[in-house]
């Protein structure tokens, strides 16, 4: 039997950023703590843009051009700046196997694995995500109508299945370079991701 997940809320404050004015909760869910940034006027918004962002420390705050993270991310705080939205900040670092192992398998990604040969190597399933925040932000805000900021089919499905009407999928397309171009490939040909 599954135990009910309770979760430790933050208050909401403000964020100034240099996209636009945001506020800010922090939701914890066992050790892991993730955030929710959105404009103040979210909840008068119908179907407000929302982007379900994985943590990816590496690209977010290093700026590693390995993988597409932090250029989806900021692209969708400006359209987020500028539309009114929220983007939910998931921390399951690499797919949710957690920072040492992320670099194990980055490590693997430079003997020539690609991303899903390395966390199946490891011992993980390609993808360890789970979405029990996702449900929880979704209740806490009264969610019931978004357009959603992804390429990720799974993301869509998941919001589906939360019972929140998809009115429009946003894709986040960003361009290739040579340090991510099998990344981006293993994502559309084995994770259907809408790359195109």
């Amino acid at each position: 039997m599954k135990t009910a997940i309770t979760f430790e809320k933050s208050a909401i404050a403000n964020l100034p950023s240099k996209y636009g004015h945001f506020k800010i909760r922090a939701y914890k869910e066992g050790c892991q703590e993730h955030l929710v940034v959105f404009t103040p006027n979210f909840e008068t918004l119908e179907a407000p843009l929302v982007r379900i962002h994985s943590q990816c420390l590496t690209g977010d705050t290093f700026g590693s051009i390995k993988c597409d993270c932090n250029n989806q991310l900021h692209k969708a705080l400006k359209l987020i700046a500028h539309e009114g939205g929220m983007v939910i900040y998931h921390n399951q670092e690499g797919r949710n196997i957690g920072l040492v192992n992320k670099l194990n398998a980055y490590a693997l990604q430079d003997q020539g694995r690609n991303t899903i040969e390395a966390n199946v190597e490891l011992g993980f399933a390609p993808d360890e995500r789970t979405y029990d925040v996702v449900r929880e932000v979704f209740t806490d805000f009264n969610i019931k109508k978004i357009r959603l900021l992804t390429n990720n089919p799974a993301k869509v499905s998941i919001v589906e299945d939360l019972e929140v009407e998809i009115i429009e999928r946003i894709p986040i397309i960003i361009d290739p370079n040579p340090y991510n171009e099998g990344y981006l490939k293993t994502k559309k040909d084995h994770m259907g991701h809408m790359l195109d």
